[in-house]
This record gives C-alpha cells, structure tokens and sequence, in this order.
C-alpha cells in the first residue's frame, strides 16, 4: 500500500484540490531530502557532499536522482518547479494523467525565454513574435538570436487570419512566441484558436506563452493548447519586488530536456533563496489576485471618464476590443492598466513627477502600486515608427495597480490630474 505521505501521493492528492490549496501546499514535499520543517528549507549550498564515490558516480551519469551542484539541481528550486507543475498543469493532468508536465526556474523572466527560444530553435529557423512584446524580449529576438542564425517575424497575434497566413509563409517557423495580455497595450489573444490554427498548419511547431500579466491564477495556456508557459517570477509570482526570476512549464519533455541543458551549459539557473521567496510570495498569490483585478477594475472605469484621458487599455472594460475573449479565458482580468493622457509625453511626465501613493518604477506585480512611461522606460529599446506602430505612444503611461486601499488610488490619480 503506497504510503499517504509520500510525496508522490501528496502531489497526487493535491492535483485534485483548488487552487488556492494548490498555491500553499503542492510542490512542498518534492525533492526535500528530509521534510521535517513546517515552511520549506533553504538548501543555501553550492554544492551536496556525496556519501561514497559510486553515489556521486551514479548521481552525476543521472543512474539515480540526487543533487551534486545546485547549478545542475538544487532541494529548494525543485520545491518551486514542482508547485508550478501544479498551477499550470491540473486541467492537462486531469485531462490526461500520462501528460508530463515539466517546469524549470531560472535567474529571471529572460533567462526563461531566452533559453526556451535556444531549446526550440536553431541556426536556420523562424521565430514568429507577437508584434506587442515586453523591449527586452524583442531586442533579444532581434540583437542576439538573429546573431545565430534565427530569423524572426512579427504579428498581431490578435488577427488569427494574419496568423495562419505567416505561419503557411514560413515553414521554417519553429515557435510563436506571444503575450496574452500584451505588454503595455494590454491587447488580447484568444490562446485556444491561435493553437488550433497553428498545429493545423505545422503539428511541430511550440506555441510559446508569456503569461506574466496573468499569472496561472487567472490564466493557464497549456489547457488551452500551448505547448510552453513562461513567467517571470520577478513579478506576480513573487510579489512583493524583492526578487528577478523566472519560470517556464511545459508538456514537451524536448523543450524541458534541451532547456536544462542550456541552463547546464550557460547557466541562468536561479538561487535558492530567490526560489525560497518566490514559493512563499505564491502561497498568497490568489488572495493578492483578486485585490489587484479588483483595484485595477475600479481605477480603469475611474479613467475611462475622465476628461485628461484619452483611452484606457484594460481587458475588464466592456469598450474593450478583447473583453469578449479576456472574459472566456481569463478567471478575471489583471492588475495592470494603461491610458493615453492628453497632452502627450509632457503631461505624462507632469502626472508621474507630481502623483503620490504610486511609485515611479518599472517593473510590476507588486503589493504596491507602481506607475511608469513606456516610451521612455520598459520599452525605450523600440524603436519610435515601430513603438507608434502598435499603440505605444509618448501620452501612454502604465500602471501597475496594487492591493491599497482603492480610494486611496483613484484619489491620487485624480490629485495628479489635476495638476496636469
């Protein structure tokens, strides 16, 4: 009779339980040597001493599990990995239990992509991009990997039409690489029709999702056909700004195998105690969630009536263009808000020297509530004709809406308003 408190059972169990209890407690008893602690263990060491020398043998040529040097493996990173498993997983395991579902941590949320991009593509591929991408993800696309040998191509994911006719013009394609919502112009993108249309045209091809903005809280891709969930844990995940990490989940062992190898070879691999902060920012991730779409809602509507603000970008208004979608994937629609100010790049820069409450910094998914410009901040790497292009313009300010007293927000912002 299999023991109850394995951890293979426990993680069984739990699979079977709701979020919020998957949040606290799956993931907590994988990899621990002895799980004798209440809270997991920080396995702060470089390196694990073996007991003889056939058992470092067999650790190293991989005979056995066990842990050798915390860039090949580490307790604590393991405990994450297991937890997200869980998040992103329980529909695609409960759907089908053979379905392996594999997670990686890394030092940050380019790490993740960067390594899952080397996994699946090499010299000679295409990579086809969301035409809206966090700067740093973009200019990776095209200042580094375009070094090798991978080309990429953009499109608004939003336009399944124009999906299928890129995918049918580049068979060479190996990744659609997309953000749902997009970062900053917050655009939707019905995740199960665009895995559809492209496994119809090419079955090998890896739909790639960042899903930071969302968090498995309020979206979860690979049930919806993805095949690679990626997070940068600096963000939701951890929630509180005190780490840069990040995390990647999928249900094909080659991008799992290939991308531990990467992290082997070129490193990315993330501390234990980054791992450490991380799973205890997750045990509150529902609860923080559903604070942060709650405010984010309320100051949304708030903007969309004032008399300085030209347009809001928030998926849980009714006047937006994805609400429709956002509403059939989404369990609820994010934290993150951004509008067009009258006034341009001038009276942005009024409001963000004059607010209070908010904090002027990149970044997001913290506890408190930031503010910052695009333009010249997260996305200043793009170039201008490329940034107007798609819906970054200079009068657009982002807004990363924290779990405050919400009348406490709208009050700042209408201070700010005021004196631009």
């Amino acid at each position: 009779m299999e023991d109850s408190k394995s951890a293979d059972f426990l993680e069984r169990f739990f699979l079977n339980c709701g979020f919020g209890t998957r949040a606290i407690h799956a993931g907590e008893h994988v990899g621990q040597p002895q799980h004798t602690t209440h809270t997991g263990a920080i396995y702060q060491s470089s390196t694990f001493v073996f007991q003889n020398v056939a058992e470092g043998a067999a650790v190293f040529s991989g005979e056995r599990p066990g842990y050798a040097y915390t860039r090949l493996g580490n307790p604590t990173v393991m405990l994450l990995e297991a937890k997200m498993n869980a998040l992103e997983g329980k529909e695609v395991k409960l759907r089908d239990p053979e379905v392996r579902v594999s997670s990686l941590a890394f030092s940050s949320g380019m790490a993740a992509i960067s390594s899952t991009l080397m996994a699946i593509c090499s010299q000679g591929d295409t990579l086809i991009l969301g035409d809206v991408l966090y700067g740093a993800t973009q200019h990776l696309a095209e200042n580094v990997l375009a070094r090798f040998g991978v080309r990429s191509v953009e499109v608004a994911t939003q336009d399944l039409d124009a999906v299928e006719r890129v995918v049918k013009a580049n068979p060479r394609a190996r990744a659609i690489l997309f953000e749902t919502p997009t970062n900053p112009t917050l655009a939707v993108t019905d995740i199960a029709a665009l895995a559809k249309i492209v496994k119809g045209v090419n079955p090998d091809m890896k739909v790639v999702v960042d899903n930071t903005f969302a968090t498995p809280y309020l979206q979860r891709p690979l049930s919806l056909g993805a095949d690679v969930v990626i997070h940068s844990t600096t963000k939701y995940l951890c929630g509180h700004g005190t780490v840069v990490g990040g995390v990647m989940t999928t249900i094909r062992d080659e991008v799992k195998d290939k991308a531990y190898s990467i992290v082997k070879d070129v490193g990315g691999n993330p501390s234990p105690f980054d791992a450490w902060l991380v799973n205890l920012g997750i045990k509150t991730l529902p609860l923080r969630m559903d604070r942060h779409c709650e405010n984010a809602l309320a100051i949304a509507r708030y903007l969309e009536g004032h008399p300085k603000v030209e347009r809001v970008y928030y998926p849980g208004l009714e006047s937006s263009p994805g609400h429709a979608i956002a509403r059939q994937q989404m369990g609820k629609f994010g934290g993150m808000v951004c509008f067009d100010i009258r006034g341009g790049l001038e009276a942005g820069r009024k409001l963000m020297d004059t607010i209070k409450v908010f904090s002027l910094a990149v970044s997001l998914g913290c506890v408190d509530s930031l503010i910052q410009h695009p333009a010249s901040m997260t996305h200043a790497c793009v170039p201008r004709p490329k940034r107007e292009k798609v819906g970054i313009t200079d009068g657009l300010v982002r807004v990363s809406v924290g779990v405050e007293d919400v009348d406490d927000l709208i009050q700042a912002l209408d201070d700010a308003l005021k004196a631009v």
